[in-house]
């Protein structure tokens, strides 16, 4: 009969039972179902985005009515103005000095009116006493009318000279933030020339050039909106509260132009800012895939889901995914609609580690 050694037996006896409990172990995780959520399907109407760019309801370039140079700026970019409130001053001497002139000649018509009136007055004073003729007294009627005329027309033209005068102080229309002044003290203000340009930041809209062919009427429902990337505070889309659409289209481009109006108060957005517009397709409707956010798996640069087959076994899959709203997350490609995820995509890895 062969010797043995009684500690080989021992540890070969061990090692047979280790292999057992690991493969118990293993069977008994394969074995444990995973949560799992069917991916869900929605048809709905495409939608489309198109690039545009935020703009104020009421933007304003400001200019004067007269010429003159500039000698005051009361305002810099990015200030808030009131209405009413000094933006700029340009040299007014010229025109002080043509109202004086037109005030000074209103006083001398003033006063040849009173000597008219009061050679009428004696010139019927002595009419009525028959010492004067009838056309002495008419003589006396017209000239009073005449000076009674010249008088109104001085101060028809020192009302004009005045309101001249009024011009060379420019004021803001109403109040808003002045987003540029290209003009320097010392500069020649022209008529049409901008000084000031100040909008209004409480009216902004978004604006997009959009295909001919891609729109038909007024768009409207819940996939008409706007969205402003540059606003890490306004995530998704912004709900219009206005939907425009321009008559007319440009003739290169074959564009028309849509409008979406934005709700009052949007901090930080402002005009320039890059903008899309989203408005639902024209055509057949679109098959959308969705899932819960907690079966996601991020790792460095790649994103994705774990699919459960018919056998229970978790497969790491690559997806890209769309936007985000209330729990789920649309999926663009990668999976399709009847499949399954793991919602604990740590338990899916572990036991898809323990089925290698």
């Amino acid at each position: 009969m062969p010797m043995t050694d009684p500690l080989l037996d021992f540890r070969r006896g061990t090692g047979m039972a280790m292999a057992v409990i690991v493969v118990a172990m293993a069977s008994h995780a394969l074995a444990d179902p995973l949560a799992t959520a069917d991916v869900r399907s929605s048809s709905r109407t495409a939608t489309a985005a198109f690039d545009g760019v935020v703009e104020a309801v009421q933007q304003t370039a400001i200019a004067a009515q007269v010429s003159g140079a500039i000698v005051e700026i009361a305002v810099r970019p990015g200030d808030r103005i009131k209405a009413g409130q000094l933006l700029v001053r340009v040299d007014a001497n010229a025109a002080e000095q043509s109202l004086a002139a037109s005030e000074a000649e209103v006083r001398a018509a003033r006063a040849s009116l009173d000597v008219a009136a009061k050679e009428l007055a004696r010139q019927r004073l002595l009419f009525e006493k028959n010492y004067t003729s009838r056309a002495a007294l008419d003589r006396a009627e017209a000239q009073f009318k005449a000076t009674e005329a010249q008088v109104s027309a001085q101060i028809a033209q020192a009302g004009a000279a005045r309101a001249q005068s009024g011009y060379f102080v420019v004021r803001a229309p109403y109040a808003g933030v002045v987003a540029d002044v290209p003009a320097m003290p010392g500069d020649m203000a022209m008529p049409g020339r901008p000084l000031v340009i100040v909008y209004d930041p409480a009216a902004l809209r978004v604006a997009a050039s959009v295909p001919e062919t891609a729109i038909r009427g007024t768009p409207h429902g819940p996939d008409v909106g706007a969205e402003i990337p540059g606003l890490p505070g306004v995530p998704g889309r912004i709900a219009p509260t206005r939907v425009e659409v321009l008559p007319t289209l440009d003739a290169g481009t074959h564009t028309v132009i849509v409008r979406l109006a934005l709700p009052t108060r949007i901090d930080g957005a402002r005009p320039g800012m890059f903008a899309r517009v989203w408005l639902p397709g024209v055509g057949s409707a679109e098959e959308r895939l969705f899932v819960p956010a907690s079966s996601v798996v991020r790792r460095a640069e790649m994103t994705g889901v774990y699919v459960v087959d018919a056998r229970g076994r978790a497969i790491l899959r690559q997806v890209r995914l769309g936007r985000a709203s209330d729990g789920e997350v649309e999926v663009l490609s990668g999976i399709d609609a009847g499949e399954r995820v793991a919602l604990e995509p740590q338990a899916a890895a572990r036991q898809a580690i323990a089925s290698r």
